[in-house]
């Protein structure tokens, strides 16, 4: 008989994991694909006040989200739904969802995909939310920009 392989440990301090910066939303890895043999992958998401996500999208895997601070809303099961601190939100794979920071408060949610290996298609994703405009991240509830005092109307 093969003896089963093991892996070592993971253990990240807050602070940790591998950070993706995308404008006024943030996502931190950390464990994904081969730390977790593709089973499953953990990741932080935070929104800055007034913050779309990503869009209303579907794909095969499970999205478990965890609210960590704030307020989330998020689409699932064809509705919106405000999720305070705490809250578990469960998109079964094939189930289209979304999340935003609909609040005046920063907000976070833990992230977890089974199963995993999401972090490969990070940079894209990242690249996608950097190139999307200050307006086009503004959620629809969000107040209307005032100019500055260099700025003309």
């Amino acid at each position: 008989m093969t003896p089963a392989k093991t892996r070592a440990p993971i253990v990240i301090l807050p602070g940790g994991g591998r950070p993706y910066a995308m404008g006024p939303l943030d996502a931190v890895f950390k464990a994904d694909g081969e730390e977790t043999r593709g089973r499953y992958s953990i990741s932080e998401w935070w929104l800055e006040p007034y913050t779309r996500g990503p869009g209303v999208h579907e794909h095969e895997e499970d999205d478990v989200f965890f609210v960590l601070e704030g307020t989330m809303s998020f689409f699932v099961g064809g509705a919106w739904i405000d999720a305070p601190k705490g809250s578990l939100v469960i998109a079964p794979g094939g189930t289209p969802h979304d999340f935003e920071n609909r609040t005046s408060e920063r907000a976070g949610a833990l992230n977890m995909a089974v199963p995993g290996d999401f972090e490969p298609h990070m940079e894209g994703i990242a690249s996608w939310f950097r190139a999307r405009s200050a307006e086009d991240s503004r959620t629809a509830n969000a107040p209307a920009s005032r100019p500055g005092p260099g700025d003309r109307g």
